[in-house]
């Protein structure tokens, strides 16, 4: 996978300091990453790390012929970009330890073709109070460049200790 070119991408992410900052941003958008292109090289290696060999993702010839004319990305693979384009969307300070807890609500909408760019918008969608820190949902959609549809949906939950 590669960057994104310099121009139109985002100059840091916002920093939250604690729970009050977080609080304040329920139910509004924090920001979108900045592109990256998903490349073969990278689709043949999370296909050799999860063992998610499907010709759709790894034989390119045989992908030319078939539905998407061309190898696509695994829904996983999109998914699994969560993490690092959210610190590019925002960080959290006031916290010694932060845990992802999981996903909800998560969909696949449209493929993501070799050699597309994407990139994630997000929201902050709840903050819970936890014994000792917070919850936070985080609404992620993922937008595929000239796409009409997201090629990932998910609600990210990640917890914050003191």
């Amino acid at each position: 996978m590669s960057r994104g070119d310099l121009a139109g991408e985002p100059a840091g992410p916002l920093v939250l300091r604690g729970i009050d900052e977080l609080r304040a941003r329920v139910g509004t958008a924090l920001g979108t990453s900045r592109w990256v292109t998903l490349d073969q090289e990278s689709i043949d290696s999370f296909a050799k790390l999860t063992g998610d060999t499907l010709w759709l993702h790894v034989d390119p010839a045989k992908a030319a012929k078939g539905r998407f004319g061309g190898t696509i990305g695994h829904g996983f693979m999109t998914l699994s970009l969560a993490t690092e384009l959210l610190w590019d969307v925002v960080m959290v300070e006031g916290y010694s330890l932060v845990l992802n807890y999981g996903l909800n609500r998560v969909r696949f909408p449209a493929p993501v073709p070799v050699g597309s760019r994407l990139r994630m918008q997000v929201d902050v969608a709840a903050v819970r109070e936890l014994a000792g820190g917070v919850e936070v949902v985080y609404h992620l959609e993922y937008e595929l460049e000239g796409g009409s549809k997201p090629p990932c949906v998910a609600d990210l939950i990640f917890h914050y200790y003191e």
